[in-house]
């Protein structure tokens, strides 16, 4: 079954995809909804507005960041919200998120004026989840090349260690990216270990095979 298919059996997921778009749509237009949605170092330890760890995954900077990030979201979420259920998704999703604030949080914890925003940390551990589950299934990389599901995971993760490591500034939310993906595989692990199990066996068949 395609995606978009899927994604009308996944009403978690049509929920997330209407609350971003709506959400970063008004910000487009509303900079003062930005400015209090926003993940902001500075206001979060004057004014302990916690919130901003949650509500900055909810708006995007311009409509490319949102678009590539939904992308994801209804080309990866679908398939786990229908497998796992709608609970399963949610506890991968939000502990991606939060995860990817919290890392971000302790990386630029002593920078007052670093802000950021974006889904990057939440679809970051989708994405990871569904790697998990379907290490063998075909991703196009910038929609050209093919690569294992499994392996585009790990490298992404890779990168994301070391662009945060080395304190890249590139207009990418590195640590959200690091903090989500990891917090997704580690749900996957804890709450589906047969998922993991399943993808080493396979790859150890796949290995016996050469």
């Amino acid at each position: 079954m395609d995606p978009f298919s899927l994604l009308l059996q996944a009403p978690v997921n049509l929920a997330l995809l209407a609350i971003n778009v709506g959400l970063s749509i008004a910000a487009f237009q509303n900079t003062r909804l930005l400015d209090r949605l926003m993940f902001d170092v500075g206001r979060i330890k004057r004014n302990k507005e916690w919130y901003r760890w949650v509500s900055s995954a909810f708006i995007h900077g311009d409509p490319t960041h949102l678009f590539f990030n939904m992308l994801a979201l209804v080309f990866f979420g679908p398939a786990l919200e229908v497998g796992l259920g709608a609970g399963g998704f949610v506890a991968i999703y939000f502990v991606s998120l939060i995860a990817g604030s919290a890392w971000t949080w302790m990386e630029h914890f002593r920078d007052s004026n670093y802000r950021a925003l974006g889904a990057s940390g939440a679809i970051s551990g989708v994405t990871t989840a569904a790697a998990l589950f379907f290490p063998f299934s075909t991703i196009y990389l910038f929609f050209a090349v093919p690569m294992p599901m499994i392996v585009f995971a790990l490298g992404y993760i890779i990168w994301s260690a070391v662009a945060s490591a080395g304190r890249l500034r590139d207009g990418v939310g590195h640590a959200a990216h690091l903090g989500g993906a990891l917090a997704g595989a580690a749900v996957v692990c804890l709450l589906w270990p047969e998922a993991p199990q399943a993808m080493i066996d396979q790859l150890a068949d796949r290995l016996r095979g050469f």
